[in-house]
């Protein structure tokens, strides 16, 4: 089905980064507190998909990424057209069903948090396959973290800003306090996540370097 082992691994990636950005945006509605500030419960898949998108940046470059950036984001946006249309058909009452009411409260995320999530999704893997890209032209083969982890600290401080500051800041939902608090503790926290995972970026490397080139 695949030409080489490379278009194997590319599917496979594909299907890890597209699938957490998925649910994280099914799941994005929840809200936490850390500490005294809010943050999306959407933020926890985030760091496996900036492995994946380090990985497919290693192997596949910037074409790959935007590629699969714009693929991803058009499926996002298929899946709130579904939801769309979910939320507008009568559920079927009856004891230990689900009502509308409940399905709403899930799903029914507004438009402004569709557009801020698309938006903040697309800004921010152009900055980071580009930072990633920038740092790898000066260091070649070395330093695998470092443009991994920067790619990820100055991509995701936009990312954060961006969906909160669409979604809840410009719609009054939010006061630029509130919103400024949140956006850096969702920051930081998937940041911090991110520096964690860093040994996967080179536990990926390796397995998929013993992959492709095994017998």
């Amino acid at each position: 089905m695949f030409k080489s082992k490379k278009d194997t691994v590319y599917v496979v990636l594909a299907g890890i980064f597209i699938t957490n950005a998925v649910v994280a945006e099914l799941i994005g509605g929840k809200l936490i507190h850390v500490g005294s500030a809010v943050m999306s419960i959407g933020i926890l898949p985030w760091p496996i998909v900036f492995i994946s998108t380090d990985l497919i940046n290693e192997y596949f470059g910037e074409k790959g990424v935007k590629r699969l950036s714009v693929i991803t984001a058009s499926l996002i946006a298929y899946c709130f057209v579904l939801l769309y249309a979910a939320l507008k058909i009568p559920a079927v009452n009856g004891s230990n069903l689900v009502t509308d009411n409940q399905f709403t409260a899930v799903f029914g995320q507004s438009m402004w948090i569709i557009v801020g999530s698309i938006t903040a999704f697309l800004v921010s893997q152009l900055i980071d396959v580009t930072i990633f890209h920038f740092v790898k032209n000066r260091t070649g083969d070395k330093m695998i973290w470092l443009r991994s982890t920067g790619s990820t600290v100055i991509s995701q401080l936009f990312d954060s800003f961006i969906v909160l500051g669409i979604a809840f800041w410009m719609t009054g939902k939010m006061t630029t306090e509130v919103f400024i608090l949140s956006a850096f503790t969702g920051y930081f926290v998937k940041l911090i996540i991110a520096i964690l995972l860093t040994p996967l970026i080179y536990l990926g490397h390796y397995l998929i370097e013993k992959y492709i080139h095994s017998n």
